[in-house]
Order: C-alpha cells, then sequence, then structure tokens
C-alpha cells in the first residue's frame, strides 16, 4: 500500500512515525509552505516538514492545490490511498486521484464537533469524553462516511496540551488500523447523521477573552480548553494577562469581577462563583503560578 501523507502540525508528528513504522509505504508528505517567524524572519518548517525530512522522505509545499503541476505530481506517485491530518480542505481534484480514496483523521466522535477546533470545543464545552474518527473526504468539510471511531474519557486535570497529546498517539493505532480495514477491503462504513451536528468553529481572539460575567466553571473549562495555546485571557488597566491554569472554589463570596488576593492566592469572583488563579501570565512576561506573580504584582 503506497500513502501520500497530508498533514502540518506536531499532532500528526506520532501518526506518520507509526505509518513509516509499518509495512506501508510513504510515497510523499504534503504540508504547507514555510512561513517566516520571530523578528529575524528565519524561515520556518512545520512540524511535519521537519519530520519528513529526519526521515528522507519526500516533501510537497504546493501554494495551490488546484495548480495542475501539483496535480500531476500527485498522479505520477501513483499512491493507493492518500491520508489527511490537521490539514486544509482538499478539493475534489486532488483527494479522488487515488484508487482507494482518500481518508481523514478528526479530534472527536463526527457528527460532533465538526470544524477546525474540535478539541478546544470539546473542554471548552465541559464534556467528560470526546475521541477520535476516521472518515472518507467529500466535497463538504467533515460529513463524509466514517470508517472507525475510538471514544477517549476527558480527565477533569485535562487541558488542551493533554489531551491534544493523548489523542494524537491514539490517533496513530486508529490510522494504522484504518489503512489495514482499506488494504484488505474490510471496510463497512456509516453515514453521518447531519441532525446531530455541533460545530467547532476555529479560535479566535474573542474567543480567548474571559468574561467575569459567566460562571466559574464557564471560565475555568474555556481556560483549560485554550491552554497552553492561544490561551484565554483578560484585561486590566489595559494591560493583557493570560490564565493558563484555575481552581473552581466554594465560599468565596466575592461579587463579579472583584479579587481577593492572599501572599500565595488570587480569587476572582464570577457570576454567583468564584475562580482561583493558579498560573498568569502578566503582558511581555513569562507564564508563573500566582504565587510567584505575587511577589511582584498587584491587580
Amino acid at each position: 500500500m503506497k500513502i501520500v501523507f497530508f498533514a502540518t502540525p506536531d499532532f500528526a508528528v506520532p501518526i506518520l512515525d507509526r505509518l513509516i513504522n509499518s509495512p506501508f509505504q510513504i510515497a510523499a508528505v504534503v504540508t504547507n509552505t514555510d512561513k517566516e517567524q520571530g523578528r529575524g524572519k528565519k524561515i520556518a518548517f512545520s512540524p511535519i516538514k521537519e519530520f519528513a525530512l529526519k526521515n528522507n522522505l519526500p516533501v510537497l509545499q504546493p501554494e495551490k492545490f488546484k495548480d495542475p503541476d501539483f496535480i500531476k505530481q500527485l498522479t505520477e506517485l501513483n499512491a493507493d490511498l492518500f491520508i489527511v491530518v490537521a490539514f486544509k480542505i482538499l478539493p475534489k481534484e486532488v483527494f479522488t486521484i487515488p484508487k482507494f480514496g482518500s481518508f481523514n483523521l478528526h479530534g472527536s466522535i463526527l457528527p460532533k464537533y465538526r470544524g477546525a477546533a474540535p478539541i478546544q470545543w470539546s473542554l471548552i464545552n465541559g464534556d467528560t469524553e470526546t475521541g477520535l474518527t476516521t472518515f472518507f473526504l467529500k466535497e463538504t468539510v467533515d460529513t463524509g462516511n466514517i470508517i472507525l471511531q475510538q471514544k477517549s474519557e476527558i480527565l477533569p486535570e485535562d487541558n488542551f496540551g493533554t489531551l491534544h497529546d493523548r489523542l494524537s498517539l491514539l490517533g496513530a493505532d486508529l490510522v494504522l488500523k484504518t489503512v489495514q480495514l482499506i488494504q484488505e477491503n474490510n471496510v463497512n462504513t456509516t453515514e453521518q447523521d447531519n441532525s446531530i451536528t455541533s460545530p467547532a468553529p476555529k479560535i479566535t481572539k474573542e474567543t480567548c477573552k474571559i468574561d467575569w460575567n459567566k460562571p466559574a466553571i464557564i471560565i475555568h473549562n474555556l481556560i483549560r480548553g485554550l491552554s497552553p495555546y492561544p490561551a484565554a485571557f483578560f484585561v486590566k488597566n489595559e494591560k493583557i494577562y493570560k490564565v493558563y491554569k484555575s481552581a473552581l472554589c466554594e465560599n468565596k463570596n466575592l461579587a463579579i469581577g472583584d479579587v481577593l488576593t492572599t501572599k500565595k492566592e488570587i480569587f476572582v469572583g464570577c457570576n454567583n462563583s468564584t475562580l482561583q488563579i493558579l498560573e498568569i501570565q502578566p503582558e511581555g512576561r513569562k507564564k508563573m503560578t500566582a504565587e510567584e506573580f505575587l511577589r511582584g504584582y498587584k491587580i
């Protein structure tokens, strides 16, 4: 089975690693074009490109997916299957090239959380369970027929970082099982129920802003879902403060937006409840614990 792997972020690295160490052949890796980063505008490779180059895999970085030259390159690879993980939307001209089609690994139990940020929204919404889905691509995003699914518990202490990493490792197993089923011609797909879909839109700056008028549990879950990146934040005296970790409190009767501090603790009043800030980052400074913050800052 000859495969072309489409991906960009670090989420996909364990999956590509598993495929490299399987009987299947990786004909090429397709990833985003290189970007300039930092003040020095140094060229930065995507995590998947770095990994691919270390493993001597051919890398394709098209500017446009419908470019005839790119289509020709893909066709000439004569691949049996395309695998897509955390990548851009592919046009029909691309995902219909291989004889076994193309499938995607998605970070939710579809049709729940269709969209760009399924892992984040499962945490933001306070879910206790999530999972992964492999499905064949269709022109409409995240609507293809389901091949396999695997559920995973969301732990109370999970944030985006821990859940992301755990699902990435689980995803490697699920992708390998999916490829094996396709190779054996043993796939029984299931259509998605479009009546029970829910969205997982891209995370924006407005998404990340903390509204202290909301209950503490809502804010706590927002912080979990956005930590360690891009991080929930609030603005005080025209300065941005990012919050990376919090805890729910009892018996702290603070008015909405009021702050209570001890030598080591920060409490903020929310709607009918109180939130404790455990990790915070003042604008222009590094992330620190509440105790470290209170040695040099006041709110």
